[in-house]
C-alpha cells in the first residue's frame, strides 16, 4: 500500500494474528509543487518510510535519475523483500535493497559522487516476538507501550557533526557515510550495518515518520505522547494537516516553510487498559493545531 490509506487485516475481535498488525494507516504530502521525495509503503506486517535528500541547487550528484527515482527504486526493493516474507534481519534486507538499486543505474551514473542521491530509511516489521525496527537517518520510529508511555527510536548523528550547524556543503560531503559522520542509504550497501536496529516486545502501536512530521515536536512544542495520541486517535492525515496549519501560522524555525511530510501508524491489536472506556470502546484523542 503506497502513499496513503489503510491496509492489513482487522479481525472482528480487534486482535492481530502472530506477525501481523491489526491495522495500518499512512499518509504522505508534498511540501511544494516539486515531486514528493518521501515514500511510504506498507503491508499487513510491515511499514517502510523513506525521505529523499533534496539536492542543493545546481548540484546534479552524478546521477541521471534524481532523488525521487532512488527513493522509488529502493522502497520498491524493500517492499518486495518484506512482502515475500524475507525473514532476515532488517539491516540485511536494506543492504540487499541498496545493492539492487545500485545495480539498476551503475552503468549510467557515477555512484562514487559524494553528492549522489540518498535517503533516510525507517522500517518496522511485526513478528511473534514483537516489532522489529530499523532507523537510518533522521526518520524516527515511535512506539506506544502497553505499560504506558512512549519509546522513540532515532538516529541523530547528522545533528552531531563537528563544529555544529550551519554545516558547509564540504563538511556534509566528507562526513556522509563515513566513520564519525552520519549514515544514509545511497551507494554504499554497508551503510545498512550502521542503522539503529532492535525489537520492542511490549508495543500497542508504532509510528514511522519523516522529519516533516516531527516538526510538531522539534519546532512547535508537542510532546511525543501528544503526537502518538494524535496518530492513534485521528490518524496520519490529520497529523500532517496539523503540521501544515502550524507552518502557516508560525512559520519555520529554519529552512523550508513546508517540507515533504509522511506518517504511518500501526496498531498491534493489543490495547492498553487506559485506552478502553468503561463501555469497552477505544478512546479517541482530540487533535488541533496545538497540543
Amino acid at each position: 500500500m503506497p502513499s496513503g490509506g489503510r491496509a492489513g487485516p482487522a479481525p472482528s475481535d480487534g486482535r492481530a494474528g502472530p506477525g501481523l498488525f491489526a491495522e495500518v494507516a499512512c499518509a504522505s504530502r508534498a511540501g511544494s509543487e516539486r515531486p514528493n521525495e518521501d515514500l511510504v509503503i506498507a503491508g499487513p506486517s510491515w511499514i517502510v518510510v523513506l525521505d529523499g535528500a533534496t539536492a542543493a541547487p545546481g548540484v546534479d550528484g552524478g546521477c541521471a535519475h534524481g532523488v525521487a527515482w532512488l527513493v522509488g527504486r529502493l522502497g520498491g526493493a524493500l517492499a518486495a523483500a518484506l512482502a515475500a516474507g524475507d525473514g532476515r534481519p532488517l539491516a540485511a534486507i536494506l543492504e540487499s535493497a541498496v545493492e539492487t538499486t545500485m545495480a539498476a543505474h551503475s552503468g549510467t551514473c557515477d555512484l562514487g559522487d559524494p553528492d549522489s542521491p540518498s535517503a533516510t530509511v525507517a522500517m518496522v516489521r511485526a513478528g511473534p516476538g514483537g516489532v522489529d525496527y530499523l532507523v537510518l537517518g533522521d526518520s524516527p520510529v515511535v512506539f506506544s507501550l502497553l505499560g504506558g508511555g512512549v519509546r522513540v527510536v532515532s538516529d541523530d548523528r547528522l545533528e552531531r557533526l563537528p563544529g555544529g550547524r550551519p554545516y558547509t556543503r564540504e563538511l556534509v560531503r566528507r562526513m556522509r557515510n563515513a566513520p564519525g559522520g552520519f549514515w544514509v542509504a545511497a551507494a554504499r550497501p554497508e551503510a545498512a550495518r550502521q542503522a539503529v536496529c532492535g525489537t520492542v516486545a511490549g508495543a500497542r502501536g508504532v509510528g514511522v515518520l519523516t522529519d516533516g512530521v516531527t516538526r510538531l515536536v522539534e519546532w512547535y512544542g508537542w510532546s511525543w505522547d501528544e503526537l502518538v495520541a494524535a496518530l492513534d486517535g485521528r490518524g496520519p492525515e490529520a497529523v500532517i494537516q496539523a503540521v501544515r496549519e502550524l507552518e502557516t501560522a508560525r512559520g519555520p524555525l529554519s529552512g523550508k516553510r513546508h517540507d515533504d511530510a509522511t506518517a504511518a501508524w500501526a496498531r498491534t491489536g493489543r490495547p492498553a487498559a487506559s485506552d478502553v472506556d468503561p463501555g469497552g470502546h477505544h478512546r479517541a484523542a482530540a487533535l488541533g493545531a496545538d497540543p
